[in-house]
């Protein structure tokens, strides 16, 4: 009895721009499913587009992936670099037997195109050279090598998410593996990497599923074994249209800089088209321990904007206070938005991660915690906010005029001392707490949103919080 094969899985981006969202859910899927099997999860750039293929999208792709958490194994494999590896192939299917070299003329494959759409039939190329002899090749023109494609029966792809799907052989013509220039083509250079790296199972888009019918044909004709695959449904808008960059297609650094939580997007990109159960909110540990290929839907997921804040909102409230406050510093200032030459120090951090707890809990991004804490870098006199300056009226102020002698009173400066002298201030003018309590938050933040109040007063200590009240009072 043979032991089961180690469970190995790729991701196999294009670097020709940022790590798309989709990609971003892809490459979850097949580390986890790496992960839950004790396999390997390996990386694959396919760069062989070397006009489109950057320096800068390939770090942009690492580093989205080192973001969600995605850590790799082994070393990254670069497809331009295995070019002979996969034209050594392509010879060998020659000498089988089972390619050919095609002296097609761009003209002839015009007037095949052309005759194919006059009869209404799909465009496919004639087969003309498939058992020709080359002696017989015209002078000056330089061959591609074709696949020499099965005439009859059927390809079938079992498929773990779309079940067995055929294809007519005879509706799959003969497949360019070699350009003529030499260059080998997708289909023929992923089915070698594949194999040389020992992939397993392969997860992707069912945009490749045509793909895989082809790949499989060229496993068969190496004698190799087919990987099992797992083609998952793209992701939709809201709508059920195509995604686009209005639905959220965007690349999974603009989530970053959203605000949104690593933790958070992988538990909602898991659930974005795999199930399990009715559990919407799950640990990454409970993700690979759950995750298998059979609950992945056949229907095409839809990205909700709303949904993905909620689940983030949850994730910050549950989050360790200091490391809110370092990501949220780090984020404000890689954006600019903190970037004016405010204090980030030890004090500054010691504040933001004071108020934490209570800046958080309306929080729905890393964002609405930087806008939460801007009470905190505020300069003296502060700039009031529309409704500030709205409940800092006459009365107002001057009701702050006869609080700040009970405030300056205040010994110790905690929150709960603070509270309790405001609530007897209010009950000595027979107002309800409210009534002092919204012109002291619009004094002390500039804001009529804020943390609980006392926690701010007590966060920003006693000399700035009563020189902020003294700046408003009348």
């Amino acid at each position: 009895m043979t032991d089961k094969k180690q469970v190995v899985t790729r991701f196999a981006p294009s670097p020709t721009g940022y790590l798309h969202i989709g990609g971003g859910r892809t490459a979850l899927f097949s580390w986890l499913y790496a992960r839950r099997n004790n396999g390997k999860f390996l990386l694959r750039i396919e760069d062989t587009d070397r006009e489109r293929s950057t320096d800068a999208a390939i770090e942009a792709i690492f580093e989205g992936l080192r973001w969600l958490g995605l850590e790799w194994d082994g070393e990254v494999t670069y497809q331009f670099a295995r070019q002979a590896r996969h034209r050594e192939v392509a010879e060998e299917l020659l000498r089988q037997g089972k390619a050919y070299y095609c002296y097609t003329s761009p003209q002839e494959l015009e007037e095949m195109r052309e005759k194919a759409k006059a009869e209404g039939r799909p465009i496919r190329y004639d087969g003309r050279w498939r058992d020709r002899d080359p002696s017989e090749a015209p002078e000056g023109v330089k061959p591609v090598i074709r696949f020499k494609s099965p005439n009859e029966g059927e390809t079938i792809v079992r498929d773990h998410v779309m079940g067995d799907v055929r294809f007519a052989n005879e509706q799959l013509d003969d497949l360019i593996i070699v350009r003529s220039d030499g260059t080998p083509t997708y289909n023929l250079s992923v089915v070698v990497d594949d194999h040389d790296m020992g992939v397993t199972h392969i997860i992707r888009g069912d945009d490749h599923l045509t793909n895989a019918g082809r790949q499989s044909q060229i496993y068969a004709a190496m004698g190799w074994d087919v990987p099992e695959f797992a083609h998952v449904p793209l992701i939709h808008g809201p709508d059920g249209a195509k995604l686009s960059k209005r639905h959220g297609a965007l690349g999974v650094d603009a989530y970053r800089d959203m605000g949104y939580l690593p933790e958070a997007m992988r538990n909602y990109l898991a659930r974005l088209g795999w199930s399990h159960g009715d559990d919407e909110i799950f640990s990454t540990e409970q993700a690979i321990g759950w995750f298998d290929l059979d609950h992945i839907g056949r229907s095409p997921s839809r990205f909700d904007f709303a949904k993905l804040e909620n689940l983030n909102g949850h994730y910050i409230r549950e989050k360790d206070d200091t490391a809110l406050a370092d990501e949220t510093i780090e984020l404000m200032q890689r954006l600019g938005h903190w970037a004016d030459g405010g204090n980030f120090g030890t004090e500054f951090r010691a504040k933001l991660i004071a108020a934490m707890s209570g800046i958080k809990e309306r929080a729905k991004t890393l964002l609405d915690i930087g806008k939460g804490a801007e009470f905190l870098r505020a300069k003296r006199p502060l700039a009031l906010d529309a409704n500030a300056a709205k409940l800092l009226d006459a009365d107002a102020r001057a009701l702050l005029a006869r609080l700040t002698p009970t405030l300056e009173a205040v010994a110790g400066w905690a929150a709960g001392d603070i509270e309790a002298a405001v609530r007897n201030f209010a009950e000595a003018e027979n107002l309800k707490l409210g009534k002092v309590a919204q012109p002291l938050r619009a004094a002390a933040t500039g804001s009529s949103v804020s943390p609980p109040i006392f926690d701010v007063l007590a966060t920003l200590g006693r000399e700035e919080s009563l020189g902020r009240i003294r700046d408003q009072a009348a």
